[in-house]
C-alpha cells in the first residue's frame, strides 16, 4: 500500500482546509518545492498534489507552484484540481506528473475521462468524494444525486488507475479514516482504491493495510502529517513493509 503525503496548493501556499471549505484553510507554509523534498528525504516515493483554486475554477491556478514540486521531487506526483479537458490532461502529463485525478468531469462527462483513460493507459485516476454517500462535484461546493458506488462502476474496464475516494465529511477534520466505506467500494469494483480524508494517526494506516489485499492501493495523509500526529517514516514501514 502507498502512502501519498498530500500538497495542496492554495495562491502558491501549502495548506490543508477543513471538509474542503476554501474559508477554512490552515496555512503550513509558502514553499511547496521545500516541502516535497521533505516528504522525499521521509521516505515517499509517491505524492498527491491538488491545485485547490483550480478545483474551483476549472483551469490550472497553481501552475508554479505545481512545476516547483515536480522539479523538486524525484518520485511520481499524482495531480488533481481542474483537469477538464483533453489539453490540461496531456499539458500536466507532458511535464511529468505521473498520474492526474478528475473528479467533476468524471461526473458530468464520464465519457471524456474514458477517452482519456484509453488514451492514457494508468494515469488516470478518478476521484469519487462523497459526502453522505452522494459525489459532490465543483471542488466539493456541490453534491449530486449520485451515490459514489455508482459513479465508481461507471469506470469498470475503462483502464483508469485507480479510485481516489474521499469521504468529505472528514476530510481534514483528523476524526479517522472511513475504512468500512474505503473497503466497501474496493469490494464492489475491480479498480484499485486509494483512501483519502481524515487520517488522524498511525491507527488508520494499519486498518487499511489490513485490506491491502481487497483492493486499497494506497492512502493519502495531509494533515495529521502537518500536525506532527503521524511520523511519515513509520507509516510507510506499515503501508509498505520490507
Amino acid at each position: 500500500m502507498i502512502v501519498f503525503p498530500a500538497i495542496d496548493l492554495k495562491a502558491g501556499q501549502v495548506v490543508r482546509l477543513a471538509e474542503g471549505d476554501m474559508d477554512r484553510a490552515t496555512v503550513y507554509g509558502d514553499d511547496p518545492a521545500a516541502q516535497a523534498r521533505l516528504f522525499a528525504a521521509a521516505g515517499a516515493t509517491h505524492l498527491h498534489v491538488v491545485d485547490l483554486d483550480g478545483s474551483f475554477a476549472g483551469r490550472a491556478e497553481n501552475r508554479d507552484a505545481v512545476e516547483s514540486v515536480l522539479r523538486a521531487f524525484p518520485g511520481q506526483v499524482q495531480l488533481g484540481g481542474g483537469i477538464r479537458d483533453a489539453a490540461a490532461v496531456e499539458g500536466w502529463l507532458d511535464l511529468g506528473v505521473a498520474r492526474v485525478v478528475m473528479g467533476t468531469a468524471a461526473l458530468k462527462d464520464p465519457d471524456f475521462v474514458k477517452a482519456m483513460a484509453t488514451a492514457h493507459p494508468g494515469r488516470i485516476v478518478v476521484a469519487v468524494d462523497a459526502r453522505d454517500g452522494m459525489v459532490a462535484t465543483e471542488g466539493w461546493a456541490a453534491i449530486s444525486d449520485m451515490p459514489a458506488t455508482d459513479l465508481a462502476r461507471r469506470f469498470e474496464d475503462a483502464g483508469v488507475a485507480a479510485l481516489l475516494f474521499t469521504d468529505i465529511g472528514r476530510d481534514g477534520l483528523l476524526k479517522g479514516c472511513n475504512v468500512e466505506a474505503t473497503v466497501a467500494l474496493a469490494r464492489a469494483v475491480s479498480i484499485p482504491v486509494i483512501a483519502s480524508g481524515g487520517v488522524a494517526g498511525i491507527d488508520d494506516i494499519h486498518q487499511l493495510a489490513a485490506h491491502a489485499s481487497e483492493g486499497i492501493e494506497g492512502v493519502i495523509t495531509g494533515r495529521a502529517l502537518y500536525d506532527g500526529r503521524l511520523d511519515l517514516a513509520e507509516a510507510i514501514s506499515v503501508a509498505e513493509p520490507a
